[in-house]
């Protein structure tokens, strides 16, 4: 059974329509990344799966009991690390552990041992007595990691988590996610840095305007991508233009400026036989034109690429 269901959720706010009917699953042990532009719903989805936000319509299931059904004391199934810091700065990354520990019904002894393991799994031990307001960009996101795995959570929801960090912070959480999923935790990993859900996601959906525009396996939804392979030419003459006028993208005079000739195929063909036989009619016709091959350029198929081909180019505020 599906670890978590969300099913066709809504929500507006006057005419406007944020989430509209939203749906997948995320399973036990798996990593799962929400994609989206700024403004295109993400964080309301969440806010609605955590039970922070009431949706208008739709579910959210947890092992086949809805979240409306379950009492609050019951939702301690869920961990979430917002992207606006959840930690007190006054406090030391050990009294913020305790604090949290202690919301989530941890005492004693339990909650001392707690606070030790996730200190040494995020790597502040060193640090536990300190302020938290006086850490670093790298360790504050690493201690508001940690208060989200104080209770372990079967299902973690992390918000950028890694805004702001260095490198050695962002490697080490990444890693600290993978350890988790490993464990059998289901995460839900909403981000703006296509490496990272690419380096830990097997499964993405990417949201716009709050409807999703697409969900799969990464693999899957790259293969319908189309490759790209570009050559750039000088000195394209008349009978080169008009034999490869289907390709030419720019400057297709025959002159002495460059032109960009084009050729595509889909990933989803598991030969690339069709472009390696275009590809020597044109470098057969630029040869007998005495064309000069200025330079090969390919377009590899990748998540940043598939990301702005579904939501554009235009700047999002």
């Amino acid at each position: 059974m599906s670890c978590l269901e969300v099913v066709e959720l809504r929500k507006s706010y006057g005419s406007a329509r944020v989430v509209d009917g939203v749906s997948f699953t995320v399973e036990a042990g798996e990593i799962f990344g929400l994609l989206g532009p700024n403004g295109a719903g993400k964080t309301t989805t969440m806010s609605m799966i955590a039970g922070l936000l009431e949706a208008d319509s739709g579910d959210v299931r947890f092992d086949g009991r809805t979240l409306k059904s379950m009492p609050r004391n019951a939702r301690r199934f869920l961990g979430i690390a917002p992207q606006d810091l959840a930690i007190y700065p006054e406090l030391s990354a050990r009294e913020n552990l305790e604090f949290f520990g202690k919301l989530y019904g941890l005492r004693g002894v339990a909650l001392r041992q707690r606070c030790d393991e996730v200190l040494d799994q995020i790597g502040l031990n060193e640090h536990s007595e300190r302020h938290s307001g006086h850490f670093s960009g790298g360790m504050k996101r690493r201690l508001n990691f940690g208060v989200a795995l104080m209770h372990r959570p079967q299902l973690l929801i992390l918000d950028e988590p890694t805004v702001g960090v260095d490198p050695q912070s962002r490697s080490h959480l990444l890693e600290c996610v993978r350890q988790e999923a490993s464990r059998g935790m289901a995460v839900i990993y909403a981000s703006h840095y296509m490496e990272e859900v690419s380096a830990l996601c097997s499964r993405v959906a990417i949201m716009d305007h709050g409807v999703r525009l697409a969900m799969g396996r990464l693999d899957e939804l790259l293969g319908q991508m189309q490759q790209e392979l570009a050559l750039r030419v000088r000195g394209l003459s008349t009978t080169a233009c008009e034999q490869l006028s289907g390709l030419i993208e720019a400057n297709g005079s025959p002159n002495g400026d460059e032109s960009r000739l084009v050729l595509h195929r889909s990933e989803s063909h598991s030969s690339g036989d069709g472009l390696i036989r275009e590809l020597r009619r044109v470098l057969d016709v630029l040869d007998a034109e005495k064309s000069e091959l200025v330079s090969v350029e390919t377009n590899q198929s990748n998540l940043e690429r598939l990301f702005l081909e579904l939501t554009g180019r235009r700047l999002r505020d």
